[in-house]
């Protein structure tokens, strides 16, 4: 049996305010297997945001052991941390972080560019970016001229663009209508098949049905940790009303 994608042991995160100390995790420890979906939850505060941050090489631990495919992440220098976080890691946010002056075609381009690729290469790679999650009709549409649940479309090909082993997405559906979460996770699903691993933080039942596995924190600690049968969102978006 292969060693898991993610291994983190007894993870500890504490912040320093002043002369208070805030202890946002507190010995964490978990497996994640390549190609699983998982919802991370719990409410504010409970430590679930400072676990991506820290499975994105976002940040350091302040004790504990991370190992990211293979890597003991723990140990790494700013600069290899980057490398690993640009190259293996795709982030998905709430509120797209778009380039509003540039198309969706560009701003599926922007991890390639800063990786050194030739043009020609980034805007080939950044169109089948685009075809696979339904977009390569509006690659050359500005932000503005897209819908929320198009521009979370540009923003996960954004993410996928550099190959990730590990999609990471911080409330992704939390500015989007009910139908549009849906199509979101549904696109979430099918690159899940495709064998992509992908954790999805969120504070909403409605989105963890989703995911095979949900990792529940509070108080800085998994409190449980639970296989989900999850419903097929293509279904539910097919049997869902359409707005009028």
């Amino acid at each position: 049996m292969s060693d898991p994608l993610i291994q983190v042991r007894d993870l500890v995160k504490i912040y320093t305010m002043g002369e208070t100390e805030v202890r946002a995790l507190a010995s964490v420890s978990a497996d994640i297997a390549q190609g699983e979906f998982i919802a991370v939850m719990g409410p504010s505060g409970s430590g679930k945001s400072t676990f991506m941050n820290l499975l994105g090489c976002l940040d350091h631990a302040t004790s504990g052991e991370y190992r990211f495919a293979g890597e003991r992440v723990s140990e790494l220098d700013g600069d290899r941390l980057a490398q690993v976080r640009n190259r293996r890691v795709g982030f998905v946010f709430q509120h797209f972080n778009l380039l509003a002056r540039t198309s969706a075609l560009e701003n599926v381009e922007l991890p390639l560019l800063y990786a050194g690729l030739a043009k020609k290469d980034r805007v080939a790679k950044a169109l089948r970016m685009l075809e696979r999650v339904g977009l390569a009709p509006r690659a050359h549409h500005h932000p503005a001229q897209l819908s929320g649940g198009q521009q979370q479309r540009v923003a996960i090909a954004r993410a996928l663009v550099t190959e990730p082993l590990l999609i990471l997405a911080d409330e992704p559906t939390g500015a989007l209508d009910s139908r549009t979460s849906l199509e979101i996770m549904a696109l979430f699903q099918a690159l899940n098949r495709q064998g992509m691993t992908v954790i999805v933080v969120t504070h909403e039942n409605d989105v963890a049905r989703f995911a095979r596995r949900i990792l529940r924190f509070r108080d800085g600690r998994i409190v449980s940790d639970e296989a989900n049968a999850p419903l097929d969102a293509a279904a539910v978006l097919a049997v869902e009303p359409k707005a009028a």
